[in-house]
């Protein structure tokens, strides 16, 4: 496909994302979409007269020109939806952009991706679990995505400068400036070790509509979303929402209550929104990261626990038997226990380590 074509199809007025992929998958390339008679454009669906009526493609042609000398100076790649380059997990998403300008060296599709969220008021508990989470994810040789905020989404990406772990900041705005500018020698440094994303063009400004629109590619880039401190309104609470609604994986750090910058993590997780995190450990659980011989210590750790009770064994059996999470209702069943002694011993269970309690009142092996 022409390159010229491709970016000038994102400056077609009233044609958004979805619709310029039907226009490509209809025509073939978007080259083709340019040449289209009105006819042949009214018959791919979605489009109406009144839509043919306004498409101006001369001038998205000479902005897309202009776009082009930018792009060719200063070093920026083009990813187009139909690229294998472009992130296959974002790919997936209905509303993902038709294209992705990008700076840096960033495997947008390496085996583990994480997108880390937050306030941009950062407490020291915040920063600290910064720390401590990047230290951990370290070993899982894990891609971190975040939004180059100020507060934790900084505090991010310069935890991964420190400790080598590679980086990318999708931002709001053209790779022509950067936003907030106190952040341009952390952005800087980042190319070296992962790099930047936007799906703006340059001489894009940071509006305020930008932002939501987002943090829609930091939740589906990623294989899940974590959200380290949050009040209960901002960005780090919408992108929790979008990583949801893309049936990614949620994980949230509690907090101590009242604290205003923990009470969106809390309420993500009262609400099932999130799961708990404590450390890394939790998270590559979840996700199936463990290595093979991590796994076969654990497997190894179910076949005798010798410091349960008699009616904890139980339990345990019945949930490793299961091959997946038991419900609470479910287990009161099998075991025939009355809820609140079920619920006395799945939490002893719980403490020891032998179980770990999920979403909807669910318990698997830990």
């Amino acid at each position: 496909m022409s390159l010229l074509h491709r970016v000038a199809l994102t400056f077609v007025k009233n044609i958004g994302p979805t619709l310029a992929k039907s226009l490509v998958a209809h025509f073939g390339d978007a080259e083709k979409v340019f040449s289209a008679s009105a006819v042949k454009l009214l018959k791919v669906p979605g489009i109406g007269e009144k839509t043919v009526g306004q498409l101006d493609f001369d001038v998205a042609l000479k902005k897309a020109e202009n776009e082009l000398k930018f792009i060719e100076k200063n070093g920026v790649e083009v990813i187009f939806y139909t690229d294998a380059k472009y992130p296959k997990r974002l790919k997936s998403c209905n509303d993902s952009p038709v294209l992705l300008y990008a700076k840096g060296d960033a495997d947008l599709n390496t085996q583990h991706i994480v997108s880390i969220v937050g306030t941009r008021n950062a407490t020291e508990y915040g920063k600290q679990l910064c720390r401590q989470l990047i230290e951990e994810l370290q070993q899982h040789n894990v891609l971190v995505v975040s939004g180059l905020a100020l507060g934790i989404d900084v505090a991010i990406h310069k935890e991964c400068l420190k400790q080598n772990v590679p980086t990318v900041g999708v931002i709001g705005h053209g790779l022509d400036r950067m936003y907030p500018s106190q952040n341009r020698a952390t952005a800087e440094k980042m190319l070296e070790n992962g790099g930047l994303l936007s799906e703006y063009p340059s001489g894009t400004i940071p509006d305020r509509e930008n932002f939501p629109q987002r943090n829609r590619i930091v939740a589906g880039i990623a294989d899940a979303t974590i959200v380290v401190e949050a009040s209960i309104k901002g960005g780090a609470l919408i992108t929790a929402e979008i990583a949801n609604s893309y049936n990614r994986d949620v994980f949230a750090f509690p907090g101590r209550l009242g604290d205003e910058f923990s009470e969106g993590c809390n309420f993500l997780i009262r609400n099932n929104k999130a799961q708990l995190l404590t450390c890394v450990a939790d998270l590559a659980y979840s996700l199936g990261w463990e290595k093979k011989d991590s796994v076969k210590r654990v497997i190894e750790q179910y076949v005798l626990p010798l410091d349960l009770s008699s009616d904890e064994s139980l339990i345990f059996n019945f949930i490793k038997e299961n091959n997946g999470p038991l419900a609470i209702d479910d287990l009161s069943i099998k075991t025939s226990m009355p809820t609140s002694k079920l619920a006395m011993n799945l939490l002893n269970m719980e403490m020891q380590g032998y179980i770990r309690s999920l979403p909807g009142k669910t318990y698997c092996i830990s």
